[in-house]
């Protein structure tokens, strides 16, 4: 017989292992100060193999943490072939740690790093869900914050336990809140005629019938700009046409900005509304009327805040005034069509604490970060 307080760890094999998983956290979670849960369907478009465009390109094995029969903790390993045609060492990841138990933490990520050492990995790096496209870090700052969507949420313990498993904190990703407003755009107010004085610069928005061409320029840009980045992980074309088409329905033309340089594209933005905005008071898993409300939420596209998922200027202007002014630019042209969106709050997420350029830009209008998620790594023998 078991002891009671022995835990197992086994990996999810079929159907109904694969829906514990997914659906673990807000079951852990529930009640927690500042926890709001995700939809169990936007969980299970980011992990399940047959729906995660992560899947064709990469690998990767889930586990439960059992303790008496009950679900106490989850992590998953994954290896992706992008990362492995990197310079380096033979790097895999772990990710969709969540526990509110200390003690399942160190048999999850050894779970997680025997996996990956059977298969000749040598150093371990996370919490990914799945690579550095999808969900980033674990939260160690902003658990009282208004939920965002794409952020994952962590208990403040979750962090200590992993460092006491023996992980060594690689880098922090930094969030900013930036408040909408004529106080926020006094902020970031740029100096007069310096678009003119930049050049031929113009902004555009999605076209909506061009929505594949205009994805594979964000694409072409995004990865150009982060090319040898910490942690980076090209997207893939799937990847990004795959987001565009999900986020259709809630998606506008102003939502997207693309700056053209004499004609050519050179740096990109795309801000997504936050999902808990309209959903976050329905659940993971919604009645028939909730998803009656969602609907018409989403119809009347009742979101008061957005994120920016994606950044980037092309590595070209590295070196001239255009790569320091391109994202004080875009973010200029962001606060100027806030007034066509009804967002009252933009996040400029998981912003590299080393990327001082960027943060310098952003700190202008938002001091502080509020939140802050961690990543770790450790070297596997």
């Amino acid at each position: 017989m078991s002891s009671p307080i022995q835990i197992t760890v086994s990996p999810v094999s079929g159907y109904r292992h694969l829906s514990t998983f997914i659906k673990l956290p807000r079951r852990l979670y529930d009640g927690l100060p500042g926890y709001v849960p995700p939809l169990d369907m936007e969980e299970r478009d980011l992990l399940s193999p047959r729906k995660s465009a992560f899947y064709d390109h990469g690998f990767g094995c889930y586990f439960l943490a059992w303790r008496n029969g009950v679900p106490v903790g989850r992590i998953s390993a994954q290896i992706d072939a992008l990362v492995l045609q990197q310079p380096g060492p033979r790097t895999g990841f772990f990710g969709a740690l969540d526990t509110v138990d200390p003690e399942c933490v160190a048999p999850l990520l050894h779970a997680a790093e025997t996996w990956l050492k059977t298969r000749q990995i040598e150093r371990i790096r996370g919490p990914w869900s799945l690579n550095s496209n999808g969900q980033s870090g674990l939260m160690v700052e902003g658990q009282n914050e208004a939920p965002m969507i794409g952020t994952p949420w962590h208990p403040a313990m979750l962090g200590d336990a992993v460092e006491k498993a023996g992980y060594a904190r690689a880098i922090d990703l930094l969030s900013y809140r930036m408040e909408t407003g004529p106080a926020a755009e006094q902020a970031n107010q740029l100096p007069p005629r310096l678009r003119d004085r930049m050049g031929n610069i113009r902004m555009r928005g999605l076209r909506m019938d061009h929505i594949n061409e205009d994805a594979e320029i964000l694409r072409d840009i995004y990865n150009d700009a982060w090319a040898d980045t910490w942690g980076n992980v090209p997207l893939t074309q799937r990847e990004v046409q795959g987001l565009l088409k999900a986020l259709k329905p809630i998606l506008r033309s102003e939502q997207y900005v693309l700056a053209e340089v004499d004609g050519e594209p050179a740096a990109i933005a795309l801000v997504v509304p936050n999902m808990f905005d309209v959903a976050g008071d329905l659940g993971g898993a919604p009645s028939p009327l909730g998803w009656l409300q969602l609907g018409t939420r989403v119809a009347r596209h009742e979101f008061t805040s957005a994120r920016v998922v994606l950044l980037g200027v092309r590595k070209k202007y590295l070196g001239t005034a255009l790569r320091a002014m391109l994202p004080a630019l875009i973010i200029d042209e962001l606060m100027r069509r806030g007034h066509a969106l009804p967002y009252r709050r933009i996040e400029l997420g998981w912003v590299l604490e080393s990327h001082e350029g960027l943060r310098a830009l952003i700190e202008r209008i938002a001091p502080k970060p509020y939140k802050r998620h961690r990543m770790y790594e450790k070297q596997l023998a």
